[in-house]
């Protein structure tokens, strides 16, 4: 049975990563680092017969997307619903300059995001809300081809628990690393099967880490 095969891609290590702020809807460059992770997937991806390359419309994803693309031969096709989820009040601060200044959010955790939110902000059911229609109106568009979508952490967990038929509740139980790689096959009887999660070359050459 043919499928539609989604190589779906967080984009790379991003400016002010080890200070841990909620980057949500604010445009936030990758390092070197990150731009070195995107050259690596697209070294990765050259000889996949990838038909499109889509991305979020913020700068880190854009990067990536661009630098896939020109190893492809293709212009990547930038899609607002694709976004990281927004954080309200909360973008771009860390945790103790939200809880700083606005003390009645202190004790907010993000393991209710699925039904909680920041004040202004979205929570997973919002998210998942922009992103499926955006995600299935792409694989439709590309039925039986291959497509990459070059998007954020969140995106890419909501897609993932969607595939997989997973309650929302979830989102947090699956890792999306910097320059990931997932893959999953839609198939024309529209059951999603997941073949690859938080992997790739990016995540082949890091160290162990014994803990």
């Amino acid at each position: 049975m043919r499928a539609t095969r989604l190589y779906l891609i967080r984009h790379g290590q991003v400016v002010g990563h080890d200070e841990y702020r909620y980057n949500g809807h604010s445009d936030v460059d990758i390092t070197a680092i990150g731009v070195e992770q995107m050259n690596t997937l697209a070294s990765y991806l050259a000889t996949a017969p990838i038909k499109a390359v889509y991305s979020s419309d913020l700068q880190r994803a854009v990067k990536g997307g661009r630098m896939i693309g020109r190893m492809l031969g293709l212009g990547p096709v930038m899609r607002t619903a694709l976004r990281e989820i927004h954080l309200g009040r909360w973008e771009g601060l860390t945790r103790q300059e939200a809880a700083e200044m606005y003390p009645e959010e202190a004790d907010f955790s993000f393991k209710d995001l699925a039904t909680g939110r920041v004040k202004g902000g979205e929570n997973l059911i919002d998210l998942r809300a922009r992103v499926i229609p955006a995600l299935n109106a792409i694989i439709e568009d590309h039925r039986n081809e291959c497509v990459c979508v070059l998007a954020h952490g969140g995106v890419n967990r909501v897609i993932l628990t969607e595939a997989m038929g997973l309650p929302i509740e979830n989102f947090f139980r699956i890792e999306q690393d910097y320059g990931c790689l997932n893959v999953i096959d839609y198939f024309e009887d529209g059951l999603p099967v997941v073949k690859l999660v938080n992997g790739g070359p990016n995540q082949e050459l890091r160290p162990t880490v014994v803990y």
